[in-house]
């Protein structure tokens, strides 16, 4: 669709109003659950003004975690039945496993693909699928490197169960890595997610596993960077 012509004399038309659009575009705006840690060295940066090295070095770490914390928008495809990657990523596994055992799937191994966050990459986590969520369970565990296949089992974790409009299954599992001490899931039984939306967020390296139902068509590799609510996973069958 063509972009309305913006008429002279507005505030958008003007140098300021096309800088502050630039802004907007290029800079993503920052998770709620990152305000604490941004506000909190800006604090002390103001406070310490009268020190260059306190300022330098709270200003430094405002921008670090304004950086972890980013949000950015994004665009899911409109395909029917596509699955998309539910975090920013390398792609770490695509193989068959057995899901948590407390979401209560049995122990029929699923396809499976797991995305490995990196600090650098965006941590927040979205809805693979439009689904209705099912249930959450969290597991408490150990803080291994998220990178090991091991992870998947025995880290700290948190599972939650989808199920499509067409009434397929799918599991998502949120687990720490060696320098992650927080898991955020804000979603909750019952609620309906849309592709893409943002439900939660692992705090400083973490790893994202997807289960499919059997019969799911993997559309990845092994070491493929994955843009999360973008990128295609999958096909359900």
């Amino acid at each position: 669709m063509a972009r309305r012509p913006i008429p002279p004399g507005t505030p958008e038309h003007s140098g300021v109003g096309h800088v502050v659009e630039l802004v907007r575009e290029h800079i993503p705006p920052l998770h709620r659950a990152g305000v604490p840690f941004v506000a909190a060295p800006l604090a002390v940066a103001v406070l310490g003004r009268r020190r260059k090295w306190i300022r330098r070095a709270a200003l430094l770490a405002a921008g670090a975690s304004a950086g972890f914390f980013r949000h950015p928008n994004r665009v899911p495809p409109t395909r029917p039945n596509v699955v998309v990657a539910p975090a920013d990523g390398q792609i770490a596994l695509v193989d068959s496993a057995v899901p948590p055992p407390e979401i209560g799937l049995g122990d029929t191994p699923l396809p499976r693909v797991s995305i490995f966050l990196s600090v650098l990459d965006v941590h927040v986590q979205r809805s693979p699928v439009t689904a209705t969520v099912r249930a959450v369970a969290y597991e408490r565990g150990q803080f291994l490197s998220a990178d090991l296949a091991e992870a998947s089992a025995v880290n700290e974790r948190n599972s939650m169960l989808l199920q499509t409009p067409t009434g397929h299954q799918l599991v998502v599992v949120q687990i720490a890595g060696l320098l992650a001490r927080r898991i955020v899931c804000e979603a909750t039984v019952g609620d309906r997610l849309p592709i893409g939306a943002t439900y939660g967020l692992i705090r400083f390296g973490s790893r994202v596993d997807t289960y499919f139902p059997a019969g799911t068509t993997l559309l990845v590799e092994r070491g493929q960077r994955a843009v999360g609510a973008e990128t295609v996973l999958a096909e359900l069958p």
